[in-house]
């Protein structure tokens, strides 16, 4: 009878119709992947029915596929938003129970949690207060809202030009008031183990061919000789010497010079409370003597203040990176990727969110860029992959088929009422 197969059609039609209404539907969903019902025939078995008579009983859905093929990356400009670029899945935690997603639309909770909409936390790698990140396991990455820590300042980089035609000073006593003293002066901000700043001068002052004397302080407290900086005939630097102690007050640690070509170490004093004399290094290494200006080319040190995280970024292998209002960045944790050797074996939970099966295998967990982990883009999320040109053509097709197999049972219905009236 056509019955049986009829209503087999239509139920498969009717099956197909929900997968593709499935995929319309969420055509504007982040991160979806659209699916495709895959359909098997059916025979009826018996003993004593010989292969070349079979005749099928109808149809079954097989199974619904999955396209894990990539959606376009579009930019959001929030910095919370991450989309994957390649293969994985975002490895999400529900009370400790593991999910896994695409949707990368994410936001802070009151905690410092990363979290999705429906509140699961984020997974990856912890960072240390340094900005270590560890690999060892991984955990729900958690923003720090705590200031960055000062650091004190060690060694100030200096590099610059002083004059070859420079003359000696026609006063011999330095005096940081006198700038017929010296040649040269500059400053930079340094700060000290409480995140305090000050301003050290530096001042340069010609002894002689190829020889200069270095001074240097605060602006606020005694300047001092802290050694002397010779250059060869062809303006580049040699080793230093090391000048005459100078009387320096008795509140102060006497200046020294380091035995390195360029490097001059100096103290100075602190008053907040902070670790007091503070050891300095000026390193002048690639400065140069020419019959040109003098000037800075470069002038840096190493130290910064306390800092308020402002904003924060997320690099293509996941790092999150926290910028600071102190100027310096560090990174907050690191976030992982999961990868299946068959992810159409997992379960579709709804809301975006899979879970491991038996088919899928177990989560491959690795940091984006690594093997055959894809990466991640910042401020930008993956659209649906849903192709809504082909879906309204399956969609015809698949009401062609409803239509064909209602026919069908149409049909016996007009064979039996045939019969019926014989």
């Amino acid at each position: 009878m056509g019955y049986q197969q009829g209503l087999s059609g239509l139920a498969a039609s009717s099956n197909d119709l929900d997968v593709i209404g499935n995929n319309i539907a969420n055509a504007n969903t982040v991160g979806f992947k659209q699916s495709q019902a895959q359909f098997a025939d059916v025979y009826a078995n018996t003993i004593a029915t010989s292969v070349n008579d079979q005749i099928g009983i109808g149809t079954q859905l097989a199974n619904v596929q999955q396209n894990f093929s990539q959606g376009t990356i579009t930019t959001t400009g929030q910095a919370l938003n991450v989309a994957i670029n390649g293969t994985g899945f975002f490895q999400m935690s529900n009370n400790g129970s593991l999910t896994y997603s695409r949707n990368g639309v994410f936001q802070l909770d009151k905690n410092g949690f990363i979290t999705n909409a429906q509140g699961l936390k984020l997974m990856g790698y912890t960072a240390s207060a340094g900005g270590v990140v560890n690999t060892a396991q991984t955990v729900p990455i958690q923003v720090p809202t705590t200031n960055i820590p000062p650091v004190t300042t060690q060694n100030i980089v200096a590099q610059m030009n002083l004059n070859a035609q420079d003359t000696v000073p026609t006063v011999a006593p330095f005096s940081a008031t006198n700038n017929l003293t010296y040649n040269y002066q500059t400053s930079i901000q340094v700060f000290d183990s409480l995140g305090g700043s000050q301003q050290v001068n530096m001042y340069f002052a010609k002894a002689g061919a190829n020889q200069w004397n270095v001074y240097a302080g605060t602006s606020t407290g005694t300047i001092n000789q802290v050694g002397q900086v010779n250059f060869s005939t062809s303006g580049a630097l040699v080793a230093p010497t090391t000048p005459m102690p100078a009387p320096v007050p008795p509140s102060t640690t006497p200046q020294t010079t380091s035995p390195s070509t360029g490097e001059l170490t100096f103290t100075i004093p602190n008053t907040d409370g902070s670790a007091t004399p503070q050891s300095i290094t000026l390193n002048l290494n690639g400065s140069t003597q020419f019959g040109s200006k003098d000037g800075v080319t470069n002038l840096t040190q190493d130290g910064f203040a306390s800092g308020q995280l402002t904003n924060f970024s997320i690099g293509a292998d996941g790092t999150l990176t926290g910028n600071y209002s102190n100027g310096q960045s560090q990174a907050l944790g690191q976030i992982v990727l999961a990868n299946f050797n068959n992810p159409n074996g997992l379960q579709d939970l709804g809301g975006n969110e899979y879970q491991q099966t038996a088919a899928s295998g177990v989560p491959q967990i690795s940091a984006p860029g690594s093997t055959n982990h894809g990466t991640l883009t910042g401020g930008a999320v993956e659209q649906s992959n849903v192709d809504l040109t082909s879906q309204l053509v399956n969609l015809i097709t698949a009401q062609r088929n409803y239509q064909a197999n209602a026919q069908t049972i149409k049909t016996q219905q007009t064979v039996d009422q045939t019969l019926i009236n014989l």
